[in-house]
């Protein structure tokens, strides 16, 4: 097959699993096109049977906000029409389904050219809510030939929010490369890291409100009263003031280490010994995902996908949103009990590898797209 993945190319969850998807379809001998405004993070510089094609956007004083939409659409146009593209599969319903959709309109004889559109999350529970967009979120979505969401939680949010008409959402749930995330990563790393009495607590995110970072801190600060402990943060975005803030002001600063954005996160992974996703929302948790596959127990909140991800009490521990104290004590239980702690590193692991590895995962893909075709 002739594919074109249009995505974000920035770190998130998204445009990762988008990225993975398209290099192993072309392991798997079909000829992907991915389309983006930037070369996607964990998109190799060549790999056989992939192409990039970077967004044009013109910035003409006319325009306050150039029409980042019709680039894309302008884009993907061109994309089908020079390689003969037997499907698009684009990652957000807005702007990337609308753009598709636009192209697919704009090719100068009836095509074949199929749509197959994947929900993240924030298109759904976010963007698609703000009466600005919510109209064309729902006719992108509606117009798409496939629709794939990321869990069930996501498909049942898009059916209660949009109530589409004659939609089929398949779910397929993000993937994990299970050679790259592995504890075998992370020895040499730690010791940089901690000292040798110290847990490593993890959290990985884009730092958004709905990540809750406060939350983080404040439980690893109780943490801390117990045993001695790191925090590692891993990104960035508009709430880590806040969290340094609140490190310093709880008096754990010199304990918690903001590492920025890395384009790398299996070797921080492999070398803690907990991660925490405390979110007020997750459609899926691929962070989580990842965290699994390298054996850590995962410190959730039950909320949306994580509930699908990570087995309370097996894999983990999920608790209530804002539940600080709770969180804290579910996490000096995992980490002052060895035995435990190693029975939910190996459950963590063992998921990731039945569940949701990429051997698992990408073929179901490469059928829906058979399916959507017709062949």
């Amino acid at each position: 097959m002739r594919i074109g993945i249009s995505c974000y190319p920035t770190y998130g969850g998204s445009g990762a699993v988008a990225t993975e998807l398209g290099m192993r379809l072309a392991q798997r001998g079909h000829e992907v096109h991915f389309v983006s405004y930037a070369h996607p993070f964990r998109l190799p510089r060549f790999l056989r049977n992939t192409y990039f094609h970077e967004i044009e956007v013109s910035r003409y004083p006319l325009f306050e906000y150039p029409p980042y939409s019709l680039a894309v659409t302008v884009a993907m146009h061109e994309i089908a029409t020079q390689r003969h593209l037997d499907l698009f599969h684009v990652h957000y319903a807005v702007p990337h389904a609308t753009s598709a959709w636009l192209a697919k309109q704009m090719l100068a004889e009836p095509a074949d050219l199929k749509i197959v559109t994947t929900l993240h999350g924030t298109d759904i529970t976010l963007v698609g809510q703000d009466p600005s967009y919510r109209s064309i979120v729902r006719f992108s979505i509606e117009r798409s030939d496939g629709l794939t969401a990321v869990s069930e939680y996501l498909k049942q949010e898009t059916f209660a929010k949009f109530g589409c008409v004659g939609c089929e959402v398949r779910v397929i749930p993000n993937f994990v490369d299970t050679e790259i995330f592995s504890r075998k990563r992370g020895d040499n790393l730690r010791k940089a890291l901690a000292n040798p009495e110290e847990k490593i607590l993890i959290h990985i995110s884009n730092f958004r409100p709905v990540k809750r970072v406060g939350d983080v801190v404040r439980v690893a600060a109780r943490v801390m009263e117990n045993l001695p402990a790191r925090l590692i943060f891993v990104g960035d975005g508009p709430d880590r003031p806040l969290a340094e803030e609140q490190a310093r002001s709880l008096g754990i600063g010199d304990r918690v280490l903001f590492l920025g954005k890395q384009e790398s996160v299996a070797e921080l992974l492999a070398c803690a010994d907990l991660f925490m996703l405390l979110s007020e929302s997750e459609s899926f948790g691929l962070a989580a995902l990842e965290a699994m596959a390298s054996g850590l127990p995962v410190l959730g909140t039950r909320c949306g996908g994580l509930e699908e991800l990570v087995d309370d009490g097996v894999a983990g521990r999920l608790l209530p949103v804002g539940a600080v104290d709770a969180m804290a004590d579910a996490a000096v239980e995992i980490l002052g009990d060895a035995g435990r702690w190693q029975e939910m590193g190996r459950a963590a692991r063992a998921a990731a590898e039945e569940r949701y590895s990429a051997e698992r995962v990408v073929p179901r893909y490469e059928s829906f797209y058979e399916e959507v075709l017709g062949r």
